[in-house]
């Protein structure tokens, strides 16, 4: 049981390294040596924020920073719920508040890279390139989020 407890342990401190990760890290939209994230449109070393990010014509990129932002939080919270429900749960009883948290950290990634995923067009005027590293990360947090908190609601606490 203890090897289960710690494989679970290390699938969400995973799960939440690839949220900090895709959240910070400045490559959700890349063209050659122009990359673009939520906050800030890099070419080479040189960074200035997003074009019209703070106006209300882009909301959704507002959107894609709070849910981001929102799930890499309850991540973290759910860790530490986890956590503290391992000392303070009866045997027998499963993981109910770290589960829901876990799968509302889910709904929040899946939220925000959907939003991304079909407004990238709309809110940055460089239309052409791929989607970076930090877009992808975000999606395979999105899965890893979800099973994590299915797993926390399965799991009971045994000897």
């Amino acid at each position: 049981m203890l090897v289960i407890l710690a494989l679970i342990l290390l699938f969400h401190v995973v799960s939440a390294v690839l949220l900090f990760i895709s959240t910070i890290n400045n490559a959700w939209w890349v063209v050659g040596p122009i990359s673009t994230d939520l906050w800030y449109k890099c070419n080479g070393s040189v960074c200035n924020p997003v074009a019209n990010s703070s106006s209300k014509d882009a909301g959704y990129l507002q959107a894609v920073q709070a849910t981001m932002i929102l799930s890499t939080i309850l991540s973290c919270v759910g860790f530490f719920v986890f956590i503290l429900q391992l000392f303070r749960l009866k045997q027998g009883e499963r993981f109910v508040f770290s589960a829901v948290i876990q799968l509302l950290c889910s709904l929040c990634v899946m939220i925000g890279a959907s939003i991304y995923t079909a407004q990238r067009t709309s809110f940055q005027e460089i239309k052409e390139g791929n989607y970076g590293y930090a877009f992808v990360l975000a999606w395979i947090a999105f899965p890893m989020t979800l099973t994590s908190g299915l797993m926390y609601l399965i799991l009971r606490k045994r000897k």
